[in-house]
């Protein structure tokens, strides 16, 4: 029923039908065509124009009077541009054989304006007479929306720099054309971090940006591709008969960073901010013949000079590979040292000056190595710091030590034990948690565990480390200044911070009996000590004449190799025994 329905028709409606004539078929298509948005047109034989529409008139900006007779380019070939003939031959074989053309491209206008179109072409016989039809649709804002996506896609949006995939194609092509040396210039903003934390989003894209402008004012010698890949990364392409002609164009830019920049260049009394980089290069042939490795090596070069603290230039070469391959083996031994307890405390004895009797000890680090043996902090603890596991290996050690007194108090000693902290363990959330569950698990008292904190430490993090020394010592924990006088702020730092002990760096103390200096500078950290109410500690005693004159001007404790060289914990235990039945 229902579809009985759909295909009903009113036979009265039908009836009063009438067909149009011809003449007003011609004219009710003449007029559809003249409201069409795309612009038709008409041609003879001989491509001449027999007709178009009012699109066509507008988008080619001539009126069709101007137009009737004259060939589809306009004017005569011999007025027209190469490329513009060659268009035309085009559309003429395309017609001849298929009778059909398509093709996007883009046309110049009465205006001078460059138009993209799409443009399509049919052969039509009528009456025994050929015509051409054409058809031009505008698809100028479609093209722009395409470049849009297309230069999103390809090039940094902050600086408007090629990004990282255009460097690779422009690298790749470079190198599969180039009869010269390409080198690639890898570099970041050294601090970059630490800037954008200070500058702030606004602040940080303004320098970036004022950094490219500089660096593109530069105008460098044979640069084929600056690009930006994102943050503080950038890349250079050059290309020279010879890679070292390169060192001149990057002495320029590491002299460019000389110069401070400004946040905003018309503001005279704007901070100024320095921005220094890290450059690593590599070159083709002599590094590698692929843009990957090329990349990639240059990269390694950069990582090397970051780590070496920056503001620096490294050529790519084979001895980086070895590091980095020794440094990341190096660290896979010291993540499984500080699971499989293959660090071990070594305590170094600490004597009452006057009477030679052991008042403790300071623990020092060794690391029993399955192949290499018992290897001093020397050969690792630069490595334990830029592998970020300082927190790691003090735990280890800490829990060693409060095993250690535990026992020593079950034995009847009552020695304390040193241990050496760092800004790297005090920035750690877990760390005075910790050290007070030491404290409870082993049930040791608190000042039978030291403390010691050095110099360079309280230079960074400061307010970070002072909130844990605190903590430590309302545990009633004892602390110790380590290497005093070495930093830049000692006396400060006596007067910020709950300190129980300084210990006099061993640089005061190898020439004391001999050196007015030294005798000088240690008879007043001695006399400020006592008017601190502070113990001294004198570090790297070795000579019996040196432990006479500590004595002499009033210094009671110290240890040194004169006293005993760090020793494992069953030969620290026997020296104990020792003392105590000697009494």
């Amino acid at each position: 029923m229902l579809t009985a329905a759909l295909f009903r028709y009113d036979e009265s409606n039908y009836d009063c039908f009438r067909p149009i004539s011809i003449a007003d078929k011609q004219q009710l298509l003449a007029e559809l065509c003249e409201q069409l948005d795309d612009a038709i047109f008409i041609l003879d034989a001989n491509l001449r124009y027999l007709s178009v529409n009012a699109s066509y008139e507008i988008i080619i900006g001539y009126s069709e009077s101007f137009l009737l007779g004259r060939p589809l380019g306009v004017y005569a070939a011999e007025f027209l541009s190469d490329e513009e003939r060659a268009v035309l031959a085009d559309i003429t074989d395309h017609l001849d054989c298929n009778g059909f053309y398509e093709n996007d491209f883009s046309m110049p206008n009465r205006y001078g304006q460059i138009l993209d179109c799409h443009m399509t072409y049919r052969k039509i016989c009528v009456n025994h007479k050929t015509y051409y039809i054409g058809m031009v649709r505008d698809m100028s804002s479609v093209v722009k929306d395409q470049k849009q996506v297309a230069h999103l896609l390809n090039y940094d949006q902050l600086t408007g720099l090629p990004n990282r995939k255009v460097f690779l194609s422009q690298t790749s092509d470079l190198l599969l054309d180039s009869y010269q040396e390409v080198v690639i210039v890898r570099f970041n903003i050294d601090r970059y971090r630490n800037l954008a934390s200070l500058l702030g989003p606004d602040g940080i894209n303004t320098l970036v940006k004022n950094f490219v402008t500089r660096l593109k004012n530069l105008k460098l010698d044979n640069l084929q591709c600056f690009s930006h890949f994102g943050g503080d990364d950038f890349a250079l392409l050059f290309e020279f008969n010879d890679a070292n002609m390169v060192r001149h164009q990057l002495d320029s830019l590491m002299q460019m960073c000389e110069r401070p920049f400004s946040l905003d260049e018309n503001t005279a009394t704007d901070a100024k901010i320095y921005c220094h980089i890290s450059v690593g290069v590599s070159y083709f042939p002599t590094n590698d013949d692929e843009v990957t490795g090329l990349l990639t090596k240059a990269e390694k070069a950069l990582h090397y000079v970051k780590q070496q603290g920056g503001d620096d230039i490294c050529w790519y070469d084979a001895a980086i590979d070895e590091a980095t391959a020794g440094s990341l083996q190096l660290e896979a031994e010291l993540r499984a040292a500080t699971t499989e307890n293959q660090f071990v405390p070594y305590y170094q004895p600490k004597f009452e000056l006057a009477t030679g009797i052991i008042i403790g000890f300071e623990a020092l680090v060794r690391w029993q190595h399955p192949t290499r043996g018992l290897l001093k902090p020397i050969h690792f603890i630069n490595a334990i710091i830029t592998h970020k596991l300082s927190f790691e290996l003090f735990s280890h050690m800490a829990v060693q030590i409060a095993k250690q007194l535990s026992t020593w108090q079950q034995q009847g000693f009552c020695q304390h034990i040193c241990i050496n902290a760092d800004a790297a363990e005090f920035s750690h959330p877990e760390f005075s948690e910790m050290v007070s569950s030491l404290l409870v698990q082993h049930r040791i008292s608190a000042h039978q565990l030291h403390i010691e904190v050095t110099e360079s430490s309280l230079i960074q993090r400061h307010a970070n480390v002072k909130k844990q020394l605190n903590l430590l010592k309302e545990l009633g924990i004892c602390l110790a200044l380590d290497d005093f006088g070495t930093g830049y702020a000692s006396l400060s730092y006596l007067q910020e911070y709950p300190f129980d002990f300084i210990k006099i760096d061993k640089s005061f103390i190898s020439n004391i009996d001999t050196d007015r200096t030294q005798h000088a500078i240690v008879k007043a950290i001695l006399d400020l000590a006592m008017a601190l109410d502070m113990q001294v500690v004198a570090e790297g005693i070795e000579t019996e004449q040196q432990r006479d004159v500590l004595l002499k001007m009033g210094c009671q404790q110290g240890q040194g190799y004169w006293f005993g060289k760090p020793v494992p914990a069953e030969a620290a235990t026997e020296m104990l025994i020792q003392q105590y039945a000697a009494k």
